[in-house]
């Protein structure tokens, strides 16, 4: 591994994170809002029940991949830092800086504050909440959060684990008690739908598988925090590979029961297919409002807080290495957290807060950060032949898993690309224009400290 700048701070990042964290960040990142559209959303694009049940089964399945391949760069390069450590490691500096650089202005900061601004919506259930009284509440999230996290990572991924239980907990007492009242016959319902639906067939089924992946997306949270995971070698492999199957398993669950007792045009066309199939389930159906809103706000601070968690990890490995401001690299010398990054990540956050035109035109940065993870994927071909690359776990049929990863990435890319083709473009353009000056200035400063030296 690459050997550490002057800028490495003297108290260092310890492991206390072991194998219940791996799995609660990585579950409790991935299943977050998302899930409450998109079984409507792949009810459309399916058309039918039976191809709905299948796009959850085989989206999942191909996204295992993708977790095998994480898997073994995480254990061959068990630090902080996530991706801009396995671009480092694969010999593109520039690459790995730009990693960095797009995470801390384009995509982490602004779901910080997206997902603080949903709970303070969805709390609005309960005590109607609007304008600048609604920012205020998101704010307090992001400063709770901010304080939890900072003063101890123990007491972090103590919480992330009992929230993540928490938040599967309603999931499952709607599959435990809906499977008893499912219906045969609609799992053969069909609907007249648009676009692929509307074809039949392989393509529906496509369709279907396509618009799942964004429900698995978040699994290589725990990778960022590899650094502080006790025995990483084991536990981030089997902690990976756990998060894919629960998370598989919950959503596939899910999907069977609510195939059961909703037709797919009812699914289709429902914003709240969630809320609507609680309604259909006799002894919870009359609380269905109550309960779908306390299961998006528990959903949605277990992802703000795994965010809040890991997300700063990316500064801190950069600013060891001399490729960002000094201070982030800073580890608090009580509570031995990287106390500067996460407070500086925070504060952007609560900025975009009460400017969320910006988040808005930032989210267009998808596909900048779709292209980061399919290059992500690469990095292993690249790192195979370096002597350097020891991990210690292998997935199997390594060419196979690398190619179906970034297979399914390329069909997210080329969906997107179809969306906001000119934004994604723009926004392209934008972080590398942006972001080489700021690179080279860092490798020309670092270049004139070691002359210095010698």
């Amino acid at each position: 591994m690459s050997q550490e700048t002057p800028q490495a701070q003297s108290v260092e990042l310890k492991r206390k994170l072991g194998l219940s964290a791996v799995i609660a960040l990585g579950v409790g990142t991935t299943v977050g809002s998302g899930i409450f559209s998109s079984l409507s959303e792949v009810a459309a694009a399916a058309g039918s029940s039976l191809f709905l049940i299948l796009a959850f089964l085989i989206g999942g399945i191909l996204q295992v991949p993708a977790n095998f391949c994480y898997a073994e760069l995480a254990s061959a390069f068990p630090e902080d830092g996530g991706q801009y450590v396995y671009f480092k490691e694969a010999g593109s500096r520039p690459l790995a800086f730009l990693c960095g650089w797009i995470s801390f202005w384009a995509t982490d900061p602004p779901s910080i504050s997206i997902m603080a601004l949903a709970i303070a919506n969805y709390l609005g259930f309960f005590i109607p909440v609007h304008g600048i009284v609604l920012r205020l509440i998101a704010t307090a999230f992001v400063l709770f959060f901010m304080m939890m996290h900072l003063r101890s990572v123990e007491g972090g991924g103590k919480f992330q684990a009992i929230i993540t239980a928490l938040k599967i907990i309603p999931f499952i007492l709607i599959i435990g008690i809906g499977i008893f009242f499912i219906k045969g016959d609609l799992f053969m319902s069909a609907a007249p739908l648009a676009g692929a639906a509307a074809t039949g067939g392989f393509a529906a089924l496509m369709a279907g598988v396509s618009a799942t992946t964004w429900s698995f997306d978040g699994m290589a949270a725990p990778c960022y925090m590899s650094g502080e995971i006790k025995d990483p070698e084991k536990n981030l492999p089997k902690g990976l590979i756990l998060t894919a199957v629960t998370v598989l398993g919950l959503y596939v669950a899910l999907t069977v029961v609510a195939s059961g007792l909703l037709s797919v045009d009812e699914l289709a066309s429902s914003e709240a297919p969630i809320a609507l199939l609680a309604s259909k389930i006799p002894g919870i159906g009359n609380y269905a409002g109550t309960i779908i809103a306390v299961m998006a706000v528990i959903v949605v601070i277990g992802s703000l807080s795994s965010c809040v968690m890991y997300q700063p990890r990316i500064e801190y490995a950069m600013a060891k290495d001399g490729l960002f401001f000094k201070s982030f690299a800073k580890v608090h010398p009580q509570y031995e957290t990287p106390y500067f990054s996460i407070i500086v990540q925070c504060a952007v956050a609560i900025v975009l807060i009460f400017a969320t035109s910006l988040s808005d035109l930032l989210g267009y940065f998808t596909l900048v950060g779709l292209l980061k993870n399919f290059m992500t994927f690469g990095t292993i071909i690249v790192l195979r032949n370096k002597e350097n690359y020891k991990p210690t776990y292998h997935m199997p049929f390594r060419p196979l898993m690398v190619a179906v990863a970034m297979i399914v990435t390329g069909t997210l890319i080329w969906s997107t690309f179809i969306w906001a083709p000119m934004q994604g473009i723009a926004c392209a353009v934008i972080a590398v224009a942006t972001g080489l000056p700021v690179y080279y200035f860092w490798e020309n400063k670092n270049k004139k400290e070691r002359q210095l030296e010698n």
